[in-house]
């Protein structure tokens, strides 16, 4: 009865041990996520700035590149944030 004891405790601590490492895998990943997101707005936000002072300068088409840069840009961050958020899932 005592070494059942024993191992059933030894299973325990290494059970809530395993819990807490994916706990902490999945806060990483959340973090790598809004990381990839705020990343990508921005892209966005500068590509939108460069486009407005363009077609204010009246370059409509220069402003219409801007703006496609922009989007271009933020699609590869939020790229990249969900890949390092399915990396630090698996890690």
């Amino acid at each position: 009865m005592k070494t059942f004891t024993i191992v059933a405790m030894a299973f325990l601590f290494v059970f809530v041990g395993m819990q807490r490492f994916a706990q902490a895998d999945e806060m990483k990943a959340n973090i790598e996520d809004m990381k990839g997101k705020a990343k990508a707005n921005a892209q966005e936000s500068k590509g939108e700035v460069k486009a407005l002072t363009e077609e204010a300068k009246g370059n409509e088409m220069s402003g219409a590149v801007e703006r496609a840069k922009g989007k271009t840009k933020s699609a590869g961050e939020r790229i990249k944030g969900k890949a390092k958020e399915l990396k630090a899932k698996t890690e």
